[in-house]
């Protein structure tokens, strides 16, 4: 087994072992375990049968992380993405879009994900963003999952009394299991304790049981729901009406931008990326992602995106993950405005509004706008002129 897994995944290569792998796989199951409550729920709430879509979910998200580990050999989960999940939950509950047309429009979303990725030009993009926005996406992905830990376990609310983010219930038993497994966390990582992540989680999620953070399950095994009444509910005709050209576009440039950045952030971190800033092989990771959100879409699952959570874990270890990851900041041409300004907009639009398409979106114009002022027009690439009007495009849909 272990000859196989090595000539399989050139394990040595990387600098790995199986052991090493296993842990990983376990942390980064662990990591994404919320997606298993949250996903049904908000599909739930606009009207499916959440434990038809759990079903679903599950196997697609097995389906989907086997195709990129086997064709691409990067370590990169898929699973469906909130922001697309949400913005599905909306057009079925608010919006009054039908599930099948719904879904529909998440299918064709994929097809033009499928056709650029084929055709290479999602190669071209990532190769035409300046290597400056490259480390401000790693950055910002950094504080983006630091700021994800912090609120997940309530050490960061939103006030709404004074329209900012604040300390929430520093008394709360979320919070303070959270800051007891944040400093297991700081003491195994000092002490260099192999799996030191895996265990922090296990740690923490014990000492979360007298505090009533952690809830033990009332059965340990229930048997799946069928997913053939969901298979196929689908409408690609309905789908092709004008007026879901909006949805489409909201759907297509935030799962466009966020698994280029959730890539190249985590790639970054994993040491994948070249002197370029460029990641080998990145046109793979991009064709996978492509066919799953179709593929998911005859489920009528939302997006299926590569998850920011492969590069971590809940709580205090995104925190601490994310701390780490800000390192990519030092590449940055600090005496240059032209790129240190847009880097500095990349990181903090991640984080202030919320999305790392956002920053990415907001970054790549004033980039442009900055160097077209800076009279360095030659160093805009023909690609880079599409990508503004792109963003400028997704901000009109935005309002």
């Amino acid at each position: 087994m272990k000859k196989w897994l090595e000539k399989q995944f050139q394990l040595s290569s990387y600098g790995t072992n199986v052991k090493t792998e296993l842990l990983a796989g376990l942390t980064t199951f662990v990591t994404m375990a919320y997606v298993l409550a949250t996903v049904p729920s908000l599909l739930g709430n606009a009207g499916l049968d959440r434990n038809v879509m759990f079903t679903a979910m599950i196997l697609l998200i097995i389906l989907t992380t086997c195709a990129m580990a086997f064709y691409t050999n990067r370590p990169f989960a898929l699973a469906p993405g909130l922001g697309s999940v949400g913005i599905v939950a909306s057009m079925i509950s608010n919006e009054g879009i039908s599930a099948p047309v719904a879904a529909g429009v998440i299918f064709w979303s994929g097809v033009l994900f499928i056709l650029i990725s084929f055709l290479g030009l999602r190669e071209a993009v990532v190769r035409t963003i300046p290597v400056s926005l490259k480390q401000a996406v790693s950055a910002g992905i950094g504080l983006f999952i630091a700021l994800l830990g912090a609120k997940n376990c309530g050490l960061i609310v939103a006030d709404a009394d004074k329209n900012n983010m604040a300390f929430g219930d520093l008394a709360s038993p979320s919070v303070i299991v959270a800051v007891i497994g944040f400093i297991i966390l700081l003491v195994i990582r000092t002490r260099n304790v192999p799996g030191g992540m895996i265990l922090a989680i296990l740690i923490t999620t014990v000492i979360g049981i007298p505090f009533g953070v952690t809830e033990l399950p009332s059965s340990p095994f229930s048997l799946p729901a069928g997913i053939g009444s969901q298979f196929m509910n689908i409408d690609f005709i309905g789908a092709l009406d004008f007026a879901y050209i909006p949805f489409l576009i909201a759907l297509f440039i935030p799962d466009f931008f966020s698994t280029f950045g959730t890539v190249l952030g985590v790639g970054a971190k994993a040491g994948y990326l070249d002197e370029d800033g460029n990641l080998p092989g990145i046109d793979k990771c991009f064709k996978v992602d492509a066919i799953a959100t179709s593929f998911g879409a005859l489920f009528g699952m939302p997006s299926m995106t590569t998850y920011l959570e492969s590069s971590a874990a809940t709580g205090p270890i995104l925190i601490f993950i994310g701390i780490n990851m800000l390192s990519s900041m030092s590449k940055i041409h600090y005496e240059d405005l032209t790129e240190a300004v847009p880097a500095f907009i990349c990181i903090a639009f991640t984080i202030f509004a919320n999305n790392i398409a956002n920053g990415i979106c907001a970054a790549i114009p004033a980039y442009f706008s900055m160097k077209i002022a800076a009279g360095k027009v030659k160093e805009l690439s023909p690609v880079m002129y599409i990508m503004v009007a792109v963003c400028l495009l997704y901000f009109y849909t935005l309002i």
